[in-house]
């Protein structure tokens, strides 16, 4: 995988020969997770990008990694917010499998059950977030990545004028893949990406 930032040379960061496909069922092994039964639930595996870019940082300080075709959308979306008052904030964008294999080991560790864990986080190799396409979003006084951001004025906006910028929301109220309702979380779906989300 290629990482470019501003003022960054494009750096290989990891290199595998192993599938998408191998990494998620290698991942969802370690973890004691049902690879099969999760795939037909969940859809297709998400691979990551071979790069990615990073133009800002996340509301953690973070550098915000995403698609680069994304970045462009994803500006022009947040100044279109600018010009009508709101601010859009994100919280995270690309992760990578082995950073939510990370994710689901401290759960597990914490006591969570599973199916607890599957209603609000995919394993790895099903999130968006793998295709650098997705984005969790904020709104300042709003709790973070909690329900209440629908009630926000960058929700509203996002509503109204997210799809003229190819962002799509997820997981909304009753989804298909059985997540959580998640008002913070959009999918550029642009330059041929999945029209349908699978997986959080």
């Amino acid at each position: 995988m290629r990482l470019r930032a501003p003022c960054m040379r494009v750096a290989t960061v990891r290199a595998t020969m192993q599938s998408a496909e191998a990494q998620a069922r290698s991942h969802c092994d370690l973890l004691g997770l049902d690879f099969m039964q999760l795939r037909t639930r969940l859809g297709v595996v998400i691979g990551e990008p071979a790069t990615l870019s990073a133009r800002e940082r996340d509301l953690y300080g973070r550098p915000l990694w995403l698609l680069p075709a994304a970045v462009g959308a994803w500006q022009q979306m947040c100044e279109a917010a600018r010009r009508d008052g709101v601010e859009l904030l994100v919280v995270s964008g690309f992760r990578s499998m082995d950073y939510q294999a990370a994710l689901w080991r401290r759960k597990l560790s914490a006591g969570q059950r599973l199916d607890a864990i599957l209603a609000v986080s995919a394993p790895p190799g099903f999130s968006e977030h793998h295709s650098g396409r997705a984005l969790d979003l904020h709104a300042r006084a709003y709790r973070v990545l909690e329900r209440d951001f629908e009630r926000s004025p960058a929700f509203a906006w996002l509503h109204a004028h997210a799809a003229r910028f190819q962002f799509r929301l997820s997981y909304p109220e009753g989804n298909a893949s059985g997540y959580v309702y998640e008002p913070w979380h959009w999918y550029w779906y642009g330059a041929a990406g999945r029209t349908r989300a699978r997986a959080s």
